[in-house]
């Protein structure tokens, strides 16, 4: 959807057409209160918050909200998203329609626990299951 690369996500935002403005700030600001911890970053064009990994992705296109990448561990979460199925699982938000930014804090919030359980997992595997800072 955009013409040039942008750097940060001012820029990606004011980049977009002036009718998703407000929509992708309110994403913004609802992916920024579920996972405070996050940063902002670009990441394949698009707006993306990392805590430790990637948590999601975002972008505007001609007709929906783009959400990526898929949801899975929640099953009662993935029901609720059904009717946003994208190909391969990512979301699409219509623009026609209202944006479900509950289910996106809820997508998020999923993202975090998710990024934290896989940091522990990679630290046991670095440590060998011990507790940093003991000896065997």
């Amino acid at each position: 959807m955009l013409d040039t690369m942008p750097t940060n996500f001012e820029g990606y935002i004011s980049a977009s057409p002036a009718a998703v403005r407000a929509i992708l700030r309110e994403i913004r600001r609802v992916i920024g209160a579920a996972a405070p911890q996050a940063e902002e970053v670009i990441s394949y064009r698009m707006p993306a918050f990392r805590q430790r990994g990637i948590l999601v992705y975002f972008a505007a296109f001609k007709s929906h909200i783009g959400l990526f990448p898929p949801v899975r561990g929640d099953a009662k979460l993935a029901k609720a998203l059904a009717p946003y199925a994208g190909p391969k699982g990512n979301l699409k938000f219509p623009l026609d329609q209202p944006i479900p930014y509950t289910l996106i804090r809820r997508v998020v919030r999923l993202r975090v626990k998710q990024d934290s359980a896989r940091a522990g997992t990679k630290a046991a595997k670095r440590t060998g299951g011990r507790k940093p800072g003991r000896s065997a």
